[in-house]
Formats: structure tokens, C-alpha cells, sequence
């Protein structure tokens, strides 16, 4: 993923005639999405219930898990191939299979759980949005079967997709991995359950934030914009009641856990604030007018927040040993995430305006670098410690 990552920069900043750009950017979503923190959050799901379940055995999970991997490795391969062609459609369509009958197993399992242990609402959610969104890819292949191409309905459902991949199943799994690490109930405080009421009744019409650019209703409109606002009060809140009831909260982490755990609360507060930003009209109309903004969001969302958190979740539960070095890999890699999102927001900005700022190409290009380095090198001294 980080590799193609840096490949297709190449390709953009310096000339490289090989391979399709469209194809490897289709391998690179893909993977990400199926491979990386699909796969990963599937594997921590189950590894959540082992450790809630007296009598739970996580070995009628490993096929699924292997058939999901297969399915990533499929896309990664023959979308850089073929593109859109029938063998990668083929991995794409057993890898929705899949996360079908994950859903349905996993949730059957969730019963077993305490009534108290909010992560199983959240669980819950994020096993169904999961599976909503690929409504959004199924039209997507209707479209292409029927030779019915509409601009506006293509694009739609990319966005559809997208919201509920990385605002619903990405989003809620990890919420569910937090409120089970820290071990969040509902008597400790009300709110604990509120928000997470809060954030499933907005995720659907929050949808609407990825459509703005349509002419909406003055209704779906008022609904779009009480939705981020509604996000926006409760991350914020639950925030602030978790640090009043568990004051220790960063103290009780190792020093690079607090500063991961702060990074991410800060990039994903950004993000629910540039969401609100964006049901201003003006700034909708300038947001997804420029490719470059788009993708800095999408950046900020799946690396900042949800890839980073899923790391911490990782080795704040010592599923690897820690070290000086793999600490290092993972500095690094949130330097490469910050640099990333800063020059591609100054290459958006400047867009407005229509102003060339020189060397943006050849700089994505050098933060590809450093991305792919720290992730490299926490991957490498991962590996080392298990030995």
C-alpha cells in the first residue's frame, strides 16, 4: 500500500511511462481499505471478544480472515492489471461476501457480551454500515453493466461508499476497540451511552455532507448541517467528560502512547470541525472543486485518525513489544501524515486562487518517502520484537 503510494507520487511529479495511474490508484484504495484496516479491525474485533468471552474460541474466525486477506491481495494485484476488469470485480465481490458473513457471525457473538459493555452498540453499528455501504458499490457496478453512466449518480456513490466505510465501519469499529480497551459501562456516566446514540442517528444523514455540491432541498439542507453540528457537541463532550472521570487518563500510558492518543483525538477534532466548515456554501463549492482538498481529507480521516489509532490499539495492548527503534517508525510516520496534510491543504488553498506553488509534486513525493520509511520501520521492529 505505501509502496503504490509512493509509486503513483513518482509518477505525478517525474516522468514514469510504466503502469496505469488509474489502475494503481484503484490496487491502492482498494488494498487500504480491504487489506489494511478491514482485515486489521476484524482481527482486533475478535481479539476483543476473546478477551470479554469465558468460552470463546477466535479459530472460527480464521478462514474468514484468510479469505478476506486473499480477496485484498486479489484487488492489490489485478485492479493495477486489469483496472475495473472481471477477475479484480471478481476479489472485490468475495471480499463484500465476506464482510457479510463476518457481520453475521460477529454479531451473533456480541451476545454473549455483558448488557453494560458499550462497545457492543458500537460494534453493532459499525458491523452495519459495513454492510450498507456497499449499496454504494453495487450501483456503482450497475452503472457500468448498463451502460447507464450518470456523472452526479457515479459520484454519489463513490462518495456513499466512502462516508460509510470510513464515518461508519472504520469509524464505529474503533470507537468500539476504545470504549473496550478503556473499559467504558454505562454506570460510570450517561453520556458514555448518549454519544454513541448520537453519533448512530447522524452517521446516515451525515451522508449528505459528501453531496453538498448537488442543489439539496432547503430540508435536507438544515438536517446535513444539525448533523455535523450534532457530531461536533458530542465528540467534544465526550472528550471532556472522559477526562474529568478518568483524570489520569494520559498518565497512565507510556509517553508514546499519550502522544498518539493526542495527535489522534486532535486530527479527528479537525475533521469534525472541517465537516461543519464545510456546510457553508462557499467553502462546499471550493472544497470539492479541487481534487487536492478531497484528498487531504480523505488523508486526514484513514491515516491521521483511523490508521494511527488502530497502531496504538495494537501495541497499547502489547500485542507487540515496544522498542526505542519501533517508537522512532512510528514518530516518523505521524511527522510524514502532518507534512502530507499540510502541503496538500497549501496546494488546495492555493488552488482557489489558481496560483502555482513550484516543487508541490516533487514534496508529496519526498512525504511518500517518509511515510513509507516509518511505516517500514515499524513493520520491520514489529516483526523483530515478536521474535
Amino acid at each position: 500500500m505505501a509502496t503504490l503510494g509512493v509509486l503513483m507520487r513518482y509518477k505525478i511529479g517525474f516522468e514514469f511511462p510504466y503502469l496505469d495511474q488509474k489502475h494503481l490508484q484503484h490496487s491502492h484504495s482498494h488494498f487500504a481499505f480491504a487489506g489494511w484496516l478491514s482485515h486489521t479491525l476484524m482481527v482486533l474485533m475478535v481479539y476483543y471478544l476473546q478477551t470479554k468471552i469465558a468460552v470463546f474460541s477466535g479459530e472460527k474466525y480464521k478462514n474468514l480472515i484468510i479469505a478476506n486477506l486473499i480477496c485484498a491481495y486479489g484487488m492489490l494485484v489485478f485492479f493495477i492489471i486489469q483496472g475495473y476488469g472481471m477477475i479484480s470485480i471478481i476479489f472485490s465481490t468475495a471480499s463484500i461476501v465476506v464482510s457479510y458473513v463476518f457481520a453475521y457471525r460477529f454479531n451473533k457473538d456480541l451476545k454473549s457480551l455483558d448488557s453494560d459493555l458499550l462497545a457492543k452498540n458500537w460494534f453493532k453499528a459499525a458491523l452495519f454500515f459495513n454492510v450498507i455501504s456497499s449499496l454504494g458499490t453495487f450501483y456503482l457496478a450497475y452503472m457500468m453493466a448498463s451502460k447507464n453512466f450518470v456523472q452526479d449518480l457515479y459520484l454519489s456513490s463513490v462518495y456513499y461508499y466512502l462516508h460509510f466505510q470510513y464515518n461508519g465501519w472504520f469509524f464505529f469499529a474503533c470507537m468500539g476497540l476504545i470504549f473496550g480497551f478503556l473499559n467504558l459501562r454505562k454506570p460510570e456516566h450517561p453520556f458514555f451511552e448518549s454519544s454513541f446514540y448520537l453519533f448512530a442517528i447522524t452517521c446516515v444523514p451525515a451522508y449528505l455532507l459528501s453531496i453538498l455540491w448537488l442543489d439539496l432541498p432547503v430540508i435536507l439542507y438544515i438536517i446535513t448541517v444539525l448533523s455535523a453540528l450534532i457530531q461536533v457537541y458530542a465528540w467534544f463532550k465526550f472528550v471532556v467528560i472522559l477526562i474529568k472521570i478518568r483524570k489520569n487518563i494520559l498518565q497512565n500510558f507510556a509517553p508514546i502512547f499519550r502522544y498518539l492518543l493526542v495527535f489522534i483525538s486532535f486530527a479527528f477534532s479537525v475533521k469534525l470541525l472541517l465537516q461543519l466548515g464545510s456546510t457553508i456554501p462557499v467553502v462546499s463549492q471550493l472544497a470539492f472543486g479541487f481534487r487536492p482538498i478531497v484528498i487531504a481529507y480523505l488523508h486526514l480521516v484513514l491515516l491521521a485518525v483511523i490508521s494511527l489509532f488502530v497502531l496504538f490499539f495494537i501495541y497499547a495492548n502489547q500485542l507487540f513489544p515496544i522498542t526505542k527503534k519501533l517508537k522512532n517508525g512510528l514518530i516518523l510516520l505521524t511527522i510524514g501524515v502532518v507534512l502530507n496534510e499540510i502541503i496538500l491543504a497549501v496546494q488546495g488553498i492555493s488552488s482557489f486562487s489558481y496560483t502555482i506553488i513550484p516543487y508541490t509534486n516533487e514534496s508529496l513525493f519526498v512525504v511518500a518517502i517518509v511515510l513509507f520509511v516509518g511505516i517500514v520501520l515499524t513493520t520491520f521492529y514489529s516483526k523483530k520484537s515478536e521474535k
